[in-house]
């Protein structure tokens, strides 16, 4: 799995979350070490750091909201392919900033790189 230039948005949000279907990510993918960028929504800016083997991303996040508020924490993803050749990816994240954790569902919708 790879996902250097993958560009995906959010198909489901736990209440917990605070990403939306306005949210994208875009991806960058050197070895196992990925990283992200991310906005949208209620998101102004976040980035995310971490690494992928296999099939299991981890990461860290950071994001600056619209309310000026800075916020992060970790999270454990599931990352698949679908028959249609679509990567998937579900997020199973804990704030470090504030109380909560849930599960968060992100779409591949193009490559960016490829724009």
């Amino acid at each position: 799995m790879n996902l250097d230039g993958v560009c995906m948005s959010v198909s489901a949000t736990d209440r917990q979350g605070v990403v939306s279907a306005e949210t994208v990510l875009r991806f960058v993918q050197r070895g196992p070490h990925v990283l992200a960028r991310y906005g949208g929504g209620s998101v102004r800016r976040g980035y995310l750091v971490g690494r992928l083997f296999g099939s299991t991303l981890t990461f860290r996040y950071v994001q600056t909201e619209a309310s000026g508020d800075v916020h992060g924490g970790h999270s454990v993803c599931d990352v698949t392919r679908g028959p249609e050749g679509r990567i998937s990816l579900v997020e199973h994240f804990t704030w470090d900033t504030r109380d909560g954790s849930g599960t968060n569902v992100f779409e591949e919708i193009q490559s960016w790189r490829q724009q």
